[in-house]
């Protein structure tokens, strides 16, 4: 390597997302500054291993490592270059790419690529719960629930994660939790509880819409138990970026807070589940993580249209789903009619 060039490393996950990611490999000789930088490509090979890859190129004074891959792949390298003087890159090649739609990087990896070349950098936070680094959101309830069943899914992508969604939304328990922050303590029946550093979850799905990477604060929010009735609002809603608005749910900002439920169960943090226990503590770390960003953020004009299909795509599972539960009720009411005809 040059060392007059600023250095890079390209860690790229070969099992996230559902995209092939050899046309990278491609662009990088075709698309990257070669007076500027000089660079190198590092497979992952397991689970962890963008971990250690990641920490020995901060060691190493490594510019720029740049992940390519999913929130996952994100979460491992970002983790590891937190306090330091590497920068993270993102090329996007999740199933959702939260941090990536937050920040405003295209999912066109030339585009992305671009944006690495003219080397804008700013700094983040990030979030800690229970220890574990974050950098979108985490939580606990419904979307944990699920997040735990999306990483035992034989397939990735928006369509299994709504599938597993709103199939497994008909038949979940709210919990009771309370709240404990710097302001004081409250107690919520609640169908799940999001706290934002970015954001969304991914896929243009908003569920804390306010949040920003740079203010040192959590954004937090809370959905009550809600009736179908309720879901095409909610789901349309949190693709418009407009679910603080709605009346099931409420919202608060903190720099610190810690959840008390009732038992231990799952938790997510950017869209990975993790088993934690009744106490679960989460906080916002300020100005943490040096990012390769955009130098004005970019509009890509496809959101409109993909926005749109994402809610048809929603809508139409939701009825799915629907008729399967009415199905299976009627079917137990008449099984008992007919033993009691018997």
């Amino acid at each position: 390597m040059n060392e007059y060039k600023k250095k890079i490393i390209f860690i790229i996950n070969p099992i996230s997302g559902t995209q092939n990611k050899s046309l990278v490999i491609k662009l990088l000789d075709e698309r990257m500054d070669k007076e500027k930088y000089s660079w190198s490509v590092v497979y992952t090979e397991r689970a962890g291993h963008a971990i250690e890859i990641a920490e020995q190129a901060a060691l190493d004074k490594i510019d720029i490592v740049v992940a390519v891959g999913g929130d996952g792949t994100i979460n491992e390298i970002a983790r590891s270059l937190v306090h330091t003087d590497t920068a993270l890159g993102i090329i996007p090649y999740g199933s959702g790419n939260g941090l990536a739609r937050h920040l405003h990087i295209p999912l066109d990896p030339k585009r992305a690529l671009d944006i690495l070349n003219r080397g804008v950098i700013d700094v983040i936070d990030y979030g800690k719960i229970n220890g574990t680094t974050f950098f979108c959101t985490c939580g606990v309830g419904f979307d944990a629930f699920v997040s735990l069943k999306f990483a035992n899914a034989g397939k990735r992508g928006l369509l299994t994660y709504l599938e597993k969604t709103l199939l497994e939304s008909l038949n979940y328990e709210p919990e009771t939790y309370e709240l404990e922050t710097e302001d004081g303590t409250s107690k919520y029946k609640a169908f799940l509880i999001a706290c934002g550093n970015a954001s969304q979850y991914g896929n243009n799905a908003y569920i804390t819409p306010q949040a920003t990477l740079t203010d040192g604060l959590l954004d937090v929010t809370i959905l009550e138990p809600f009736t179908v009735l309720d879901v095409p609002s909610l789901a349309y809603q949190l693709f418009n970026k407009t679910i603080d608005q709605n009346s099931r749910i409420k919202t608060f900002r903190c720099k610190k807070l810690t959840i008390h439920r009732t038992k231990p169960g799952v938790v997510h943090f950017d869209g990975d589940p993790l088993q934690e226990g009744k106490i679960v503590n989460i906080e916002i770390v300020n100005k943490g993580l040096r990012v390769v960003v955009p130098q004005e953020p970019v509009k890509d004009n496809s959101n409109v249209l993909q926005k749109a299909q994402e809610y048809v795509n929603g809508i139409r599972l939701i009825n799915e789903a629907i008729v399967q539960d009415i199905t299976y009720k009627n079917k137990k009411i008449l099984d008992k009619l007919t033993k009691k005809g018997n």
